[in-house]
């Protein structure tokens, strides 16, 4: 029988609130953050598009069981629409298939506004990762095919007109719900107005529970990496032949993670709008051979949905409450 491969990288837990710089894809930031913590494993909890900047939570080790509680979170974008041209992509990216001499006035674009606010319906752009028949849309549409994406059903609790600035164009900040497209938003407000229109600068700024303080940058990662141990080389003063000074030297210390890992955000946040309850050490101890327990004590609740069991401020599992007894899901091993 085949053994199985050790795995490779160190098996640290948690999540970086990564600051996506524009121009970098959500695949590739994985990557290079993965690489950065030497992890043996990252997820990313909702794709930020490549013309894009902003947050991109990425969960490592452990933390990637948490990643469906982010992706549901609320969403906080700024975002700057030009109008008068409506793209393939409905951003820079896509070449130009509509135009229109008319700017819509603010109170316009005001007076829109409200369409746009709570339950709506919209259609995904058809450079997405929707998948029709199988196949992503955005592959689809890269071979030429038009593809008829149905609408769906998605929530916007808030979109603001921030200002319209100095070359005309209208920024806008909107909080909404999983599966929202701004891109989708530049482009059905242009089609209302007549005006077209579409999207030249997004950022995210919030995936609940995290925020901007959270942020963490790709210069603060990089600097704040442990280099690699240096392989000296020297040569030999009786022939001349190069010589590995490591086999001479003493051992080389193992490399200190510890300045990067302090920008990790513990586990345990993405799960802090779960119940939450403390076990015990017998608890916990039943806890970790996948057992339920039952929950003593005049405040402790009967029935929950979703709940998360900690052990000394750590999270340990994710299960629910039936009848007085937390019956776990997903056990934590860090």
């Amino acid at each position: 029988m085949a053994r199985r491969g050790k795995k490779k990288g160190r098996p640290v837990s948690g999540w970086v609130i990564f600051d996506k710089p524009k121009g970098m894809g959500s695949t590739e930031a994985v990557s290079k953050i993965k690489w950065l913590f030497n992890a043996e494993k990252a997820g990313h909890a909702g794709t930020l598009d490549p013309l894009a900047s902003g947050m991109l939570p990425i969960a490592l080790g452990e933390a990637t069981k948490t990643v469906p509680y982010v992706m549901d979170g609320t969403k906080i974008y700024t975002f700057t629409v030009t109008w008068g041209e409506e793209r393939s992509t409905d951003d820079l990216e896509g070449p130009v298939t509509n135009t229109s001499d008319k700017r819509p006035a603010e109170e316009e674009i005001l007076a829109l506004l409200p369409k746009y606010t709570g339950v709506i319906q919209q259609i995904p752009p058809q450079f997405s990762a929707i998948k029709i028949d199988g196949e992503r849309a955005y592959d689809l549409a890269r071979e030429g095919a038009t593809v008829a994406i149905p609408s769906r059903e998605v929530e916007i609790d808030r979109l603001e007109l921030v200002e319209i600035n100095e070359a005309g164009q209208a920024v806008f900040e909107v909080e909404c719900g999983k599966g929202t497209y701004v891109r989708s938003l530049a482009r059905d407000m242009g089609r209302d107005m007549g005006c077209f229109g579409h999207i030249a600068e997004l950022r995210r700024l919030e995936v609940a529970p995290f925020n901007e303080d959270d942020f963490v940058t790709l210069a603060e990662l990089e600097a704040a990496w442990p280099p690699l141990p240096v392989k000296v080389e020297t040569t030999s003063e009786e022939n001349g032949e190069a010589v590995d000074e490591a086999e001479f030297a003493e051992p080389i210390a193992p490399r200190d993670f510890s300045a990067i890992d302090a920008l990790i955000i513990d586990t345990g946040a993405a799960l802090e709008d779960l119940v939450q309850i403390s076990l015990s050490d017998e608890q916990a101890h039943r806890i970790r051979m996948g057992n339920p327990v039952i929950l003593r004590g005049r405040d402790a609740p009967a029935q929950a949905d979703e709940v998360c069991a900690n052990f000394k401020n750590q999270l340990l599992a994710i299960g629910y409450i039936e009848q007085g007894m937390f019956k776990p899901k997903r056990v934590f091993t860090q």
